[in-house]
């Protein structure tokens, strides 16, 4: 744990110290656990950074009602404290929001994006309920010790304590297609067909954004597609990744 913007940071840092950090950032009302099966598969070759994002798992809530902007900031302060300089960022969803600001702003050597919106859904279907349809579809999500019946939904904007329901409405509700264009590093960007929660479409429209980007699609899987096709996707990052 540790503290930085006046809020408790919840963090497991393990593999290989003097490698480059894989830095892993999990969706909205979800946690460490959800990534640690990816940087699992990593450790031997990686240092691996996975931490509880402001609000949800061990860590505290912000202080205010932070923007995606503060959430980069609590990264960038994170690393600098842990002494982190060469990281390669894996985010989904709200996590990877996250980490196409970060990258933007900041040198990553490579980005890898599952499930990431940057701007605003038109759709009236609530964001809460695309991530439960989705959750359902997804078998592997049940080895995770009743992970999803307890943090998906218990979580989601009704339920949610006023500061992360306007957390929420802020992150949902901006556009960060000029951050996104200034990203270069190499990005990898891995979508399901079914995602309801952020379409398809996104996929193309981030590769036709960042300058040096590829999409993998990922047929009849859903917002949670890098775990529906767990194997796959540690293949595909083994090949992305090098080193």
């Amino acid at each position: 744990m540790i503290n930085i913007k006046d809020t408790n940071i919840n963090y497991i840092l393990y593999g290989e110290k003097k490698k480059t950090t894989i830095v892993l950032l999990h969706g909205w009302g979800q946690n460490i656990e959800m990534m640690k099966m990816i940087g699992d598969a990593f450790k031997d070759r990686f240092q691996i950074l996975i931490l509880d994002l402001p609000g949800y798992g061990k860590s505290s809530e912000p202080p205010f009602s932070w923007s995606v902007y503060d959430y980069v900031d609590m990264l960038h302060e994170l690393l600098s404290k842990l002494n982190i300089k060469d990281i390669i960022l894996i985010g989904h969803s709200f996590g990877g929001k996250i980490s196409l600001a970060y990258s933007s702003k900041y040198d990553v050597k490579k980005l890898v994006l599952f499930g990431s919106p940057f701007k605003p859904e038109t759709e009236k279907i609530s964001f809460k309920t695309k991530m439960l349809k989705n959750m359902k579809k997804v078998p592997v999500l049940n080895k995770l010790e009743g992970f999803a019946k307890k943090h998906i939904g218990s979580t989601d904007y009704r339920n949610a304590t006023p500061r992360m329901r306007e957390i929420l409405v802020l992150t949902v509700n901006l556009d960060i297609t000029e951050d996104v264009k200034k990203i270069k590093c190499p990005t990898l960007i891995v979508w399901g067909t079914l995602d309801e929660a952020v379409p398809i479409e996104r996929a193309y429209e981030l590769e036709k954004l960042i300058p040096d980007a590829g999409v993998v699609v990922y047929e009849n899987c859903t917002h949670y597609a890098y775990l529906e096709r767990l194997n796959q996707t540690i293949n595909i990052l083994n090949s992305f990744l090098g080193e």
